[in-house]
């Protein structure tokens, strides 16, 4: 279903579009980078536009589209605080220049940890929930699990 899009909302796209380099520019320097601040930006992009029945007609586009990049940047840190950083799996096996093996084999998870720069407990609760799928995989699902 196609979703009626009216006078003031093509002209807040306008104005986003207008601003972009300014908010590009933002968000690198928040994010530190030219990746994290292309990704920050069109994220904020991405929520702006989802939300423009939330933008106030008459106050400033560019104030609004800060905020909500700079918001989106707070809960990021928030999160990575809480769960640690992410780490793509492949990424580190290719770190450790043979395919992983020094991360993996016969090392403490606080070797691991230590090597992926990510809090043990996280190491600990990806490798348990790792062999319980492979478990699930392999036996089926034990009796009583509904979370698969």
């Amino acid at each position: 279903m196609e979703r009626f899009i009216d006078a003031e909302e093509l002209d807040l796209r306008a104005e986003i579009v207008a601003i972009l380099p300014r908010l590009r520019r933002f968000c690198m320097a928040l994010a530190k980078g030219q990746d994290a601040g292309d990704d920050l930006c069109q994220e904020a992009v991405t929520r702006a536009l989802s939300r423009a029945e939330l933008f106030t007609p008459g106050t400033r586009v560019d104030s609004w589209m800060y905020r909500i990049a700079q918001n989106i940047h707070i809960d990021r840190g928030r999160r990575m605080k809480t769960r640690g950083v992410e780490v793509d799996v492949d990424e580190a096996f290719a770190l450790s220049g043979d395919d992983g093996r020094a991360v993996v084999e016969g090392q403490s998870y606080r070797d691991a940890a230590e090597f992926l720069g990510i809090p043990i407990g996280t190491v600990m609760s990806r490798i348990a929930r790792a062999r319980k799928f492979i478990d699930a995989a392999v036996n089926g699902p034990a009796q009583g699990d509904n979370h698969g």
